[in-house]
């Protein structure tokens, strides 16, 4: 198992401690490798501490092991506006959805990075905007019943002043439209079901209850420098 797939890299290690009177042991009897590739998958044998206490049975849950991911929202104080981005998707396609979703920019966390440094250079790739200050969101589990990934959200303090209308790396096929919009109206995006992607969804809802607050603390920290 590569870096790429260790369940914690750095400060991404779960930070929710457990909660009283949860169960909290875990036996792990057996890992088999199923697949390796740019993805694994694993097959883990497993007993586990039952609410009741004692262990359960011997039981196999298959793990798909994408790694770790950093996802940004880039918001511009000064403006009031929020830069968001359109591209294709094979998952959504597969899943029977219109393949073209409305994100925010993300990537992966390669070993050594941290999670800030990769919210800088996927917002650099992605919409050619470099980030000012960040703010921290959540860390999440993205498919926990099946998946070991984990998500960790920021916004990001940019300029939108020139934001070019495609973006992303031709080396990895990337065909990116980047739009901004009023804060108002990328808040009211949440409202009749017109976003798709869950992140962004989070993300957005999260900006929804802290606009004013961060919109306030970043304008009067450019006043005092």
């Amino acid at each position: 198992m590569t870096a790429r797939h260790l369940k914690t890299i750095g400060s991404l290690n779960a930070s929710v401690p457990a909660r009283p009177g949860a169960p909290k042991r875990v036996n792990v009897l057996a890992v088999d490798p199923l697949y390796r590739g740019y993805f694994s998958a694993n097959r883990y044998t497993l007993a586990h501490e039952t609410f009741a206490g004692g262990l359960c049975p011997p039981i196999t849950r298959e793990v798909f092991e994408r790694g770790h991911a950093v996802a940004v929202l880039p918001y511009d104080p000064a403006r009031d506006r929020v830069v968001l981005i359109e591209q294709f998707r094979a998952g959504a396609m597969v899943a029977g959805w219109h393949p073209w979703l409305i994100e925010v920019p993300a990537g992966m966390i390669e070993p050594g990075e941290a999670p800030e440094d990769v919210a800088r250079r996927e917002t650099e790739e992605e919409v050619g905007l470099p980030l000012g200050r960040l703010e921290f969101i959540a860390h999440v589990l993205c498919t926990p019943g099946a998946s070991s990934e984990t998500l960790a959200l920021y916004c990001g303090e940019v300029c939108a002043e020139a934001v070019p209308e495609h973006g992303g790396l031709a080396a990895e096929a990337e065909d990116i439209r980047i739009f901004t919009l009023p804060a108002e109206a990328a808040i009211a995006l949440l409202d009749g079901g017109r976003l798709d992607n869950a992140s962004t969804l989070m993300m957005l809802q999260w900006f929804a209850l802290n606009r004013a607050r961060l919109r306030s603390a970043w304008l009067a920290d450019k006043e005092d420098r």
